[in-house]
């Protein structure tokens, strides 16, 4: 299966939570429908990219990440790669990398959210992921960051924009 094929058939089972997400859901199919490459950072309509908040439960935390480009506080993602074969092994690549947290899984039940916002590049079509952190996970700072650091539930719309405060509050709901 390709990636398109696996990223479309996540999107087809995903049950999204409410109607913004319902709608949000429908454009990201239609856009696959339209773009073979739909996943590629080449395709200037947009793309679809994978992320994922890690999270340490016991801890109450979440780990953000200080992008270099964006000078924001977010979750971990980015961009699909050749060699990724699904949509959640994607986001996976990119929180292990990003965060330098070894032995991360991904919450089960496929996308928590998803989330389309205008970056440099293109509209990034967003599905949203969330990464269990292992006990005791120590975070390393990649170059696509200034910083990590590891905030409190309660801290983190007070750094964080509204579509990270979104994505950790229907994560902790499906804890």
């Amino acid at each position: 299966m390709t990636l398109h094929a696996d990223a479309s058939l996540a999107l087809k089972e995903w049950q999204a939570p409410e109607d913004t997400q319902e709608r949000l859901r429908l454009a990201y199919l239609t856009h696959l429908e339209g773009h073979s490459d739909g996943l590629r950072r080449a395709c200037r309509e947009g793309h679809l990219t994978a992320s994922a908040l890690v999270i340490d439960p016991a801890r109450g935390q979440v780990l953000l990440t200080l992008h270099r480009k964006l000078r924001m506080w977010l979750q971990t993602g980015g961009h699909c790669e050749p060699g990724d074969r699904t949509l959640a092994g994607a986001a996976l690549r990119e929180a292990t990398e990003e965060s330098g947290v070894p032995e991360l899984s991904l919450l089960p039940g496929g996308p928590v959210r998803l989330d389309r916002h205008l970056t440099p590049c293109a509209w990034h079509l967003d599905v949203q992921y969330a990464a269990l952190a292992p006990r005791g996970a120590v975070e390393s700072v990649s170059a696509e960051s200034l910083e990590l650091r590891w905030y409190d539930y309660d801290e983190v719309a007070a750094v964080a924009d509204e579509s990270v405060v979104q994505l950790m509050d229907r994560t902790r709901a499906l804890l």
